[in-house]
């Protein structure tokens, strides 16, 4: 493949949507093969494959022509298993195409009872009591001058 790299490289290739690239793009698309991986396998670079879809649209009808017909094969083949009691196949039919989805249970047992009494008395016994006094801006300046001699005293 790399004899004749330099001509490769350098020489561009003529696109044009010969009946065998169109059966090449066709074919690699029915396998479900997209983009650049398409490209690859109908024997294009990329870029080449982006172009010629732009020149010509009968390259992009190739591709689409090969995913429907894929789709459709692999859809008999999982109808037909459905039909003969394949219910795994008819499981996947139904979620896949037509939105199914099974049912959740979710089954909680609780026990215990609440009592709004017994809670009442358990949030009496968790709130902190307290008495607040509220004095005037001079009283309280006097009281804190007090408790700072005090602490004076006793360090003393």
């Amino acid at each position: 493949m790399f004899d004749n790299f330099h001509s490769y490289v350098y020489e561009p290739r003529k696109l044009e949507a010969t009946e065998a690239r169109l059966q090449r793009i066709y074919d690699a698309a029915k396998l479900g093969l997209k983009g650049d991986t398409l490209a690859l396998a109908a024997g294009m670079r990329p870029t080449e494959y982006r172009q010629l879809t732009q020149l010509d649209p009968i390259a992009e009808y190739a591709e689409q022509k090969g995913k429907a017909d894929g789709e459709m094969e692999l859809s008999a083949i999982l109808h037909k298993a459905a039909a003969d009691g394949d219910a795994k196949a008819a499981l996947e039919i139904l979620k896949h195409q037509h939105g199914w989805v099974a049912k959740q249970q979710l089954s909680i047992d609780v026990e215990q009872r609440i009592s709004i009494t017994a809670a009442l008395e358990q949030a009496q016994h968790r709130v902190i009591e307290g008495v607040f006094k509220q004095v005037d801006n001079q009283a309280n300046d006097a009281e804190m001058i007090h408790v700072k001699l005090e602490r004076k005293q006793k360090v003393a």
